[in-house]
């Protein structure tokens, strides 16, 4: 697939890292965080279904690196100077992967500590630890089969360490340049941890909402852009493994209709 150009003067570099409550809003997230932060930008998004934040993951046929592995943050590292706005969520899969809340804490802190590197804007969301504890404990059972049919954790031990990662997260981010929201009950869907399809703009309304109010040399981009703006061209991932065959695409690979690119790490 060929490079897609970048528009000539992106306003900003929106970094976005979650999984499949992420992956399902990639463009709405997008339109949300220009509502804030002004556009069109240049995108670098590490997310999809499933995905872990250390480890190699598998979603049906298809496996992808850790975000921390992923080739995104060459990418950053490579990248000219401007605004970097970055959301970083979905963070509870690597409990159900079996993985220590003390390594998802160190994955997300080495995230921080790169975006902090870049003097980026980072918002934070943390477990929605009290849906987590209202599950019954035979949906648990239930949707632990459907999303995680590798793991063997009772609801008991999912909790702890749940609560383990919540307290570590209010803990990392009073250390550091970022923000941490909490999760709205009322967003969250049958299974507890994906959001509701119908409410999936709020959780993404209030964490866009921490980046603040548009800066002034963005008033004008953003008052001639609504932000709803459709695909052009859909973003494909840089490298995934499909029944053990990788598969390489170059990035950006995806455009809005704005001209804003994404690639997909």
């Amino acid at each position: 697939m060929t490079t897609l150009d970048k528009p000539s003067e992106p306003a900003n570099r929106l970094i976005l890292l979650g999984a499949s409550n992420l992956t399902i809003s990639l463009r709405l997230t997008i339109g949300e965080m220009q509502r804030h932060c002004g556009g069109p930008s240049e995108v670098l998004a590490a997310v999809g279904n499933g995905r872990s934040y250390g480890q190699s993951s598998r979603f049906l046929l298809r496996e992808l690196p850790g975000i921390i592995n992923s080739g995104l943050w060459v990418r950053l590292a490579e990248s000219e100077i401007r605004p970097i706005y970055a959301v970083l969520t979905d963070i509870g899969n690597d409990i159900l992967y079996g993985h220590s809340p003390a390594q998802i804490l160190q994955w997300v802190a080495e995230c921080i500590n790169r975006l902090e590197a870049c003097s980026a804007q980072i918002v934070l969301s943390n477990l929605p630890i009290r849906t987590i504890e209202s599950l019954p404990e035979w949906r648990y059972r239930l949707f632990r089969q459907i999303f995680y049919s590798s793991c063997q954790l009772s609801k008991a031990e999912v909790l702890e360490r749940a609560r383990e990662v919540y307290q570590g997260l209010i803990d990392l981010a009073t250390n550091r340049q970022c923000v941490l929201c909490e999760q709205n009950p009322d967003w969250m869907g049958a299974d507890g941890i994906h959001y509701a399809y119908s409410k999936r703009n709020q959780p993404y309304q209030y964490f866009c909402a921490q980046f603040g109010e548009i800066t002034p040399s963005l008033e004008k981009t953003a008052s001639c852009l609504s932000y709803s703006h459709s695909w052009n061209k859909s973003p494909q991932f840089a490298c995934q493994k499909m029944l053990g065959r990788e598969r390489i695409c170059s990035q950006p690979s995806g455009r809005l209709s704005d001209g804003t690119t994404v690639s997909l790490y």
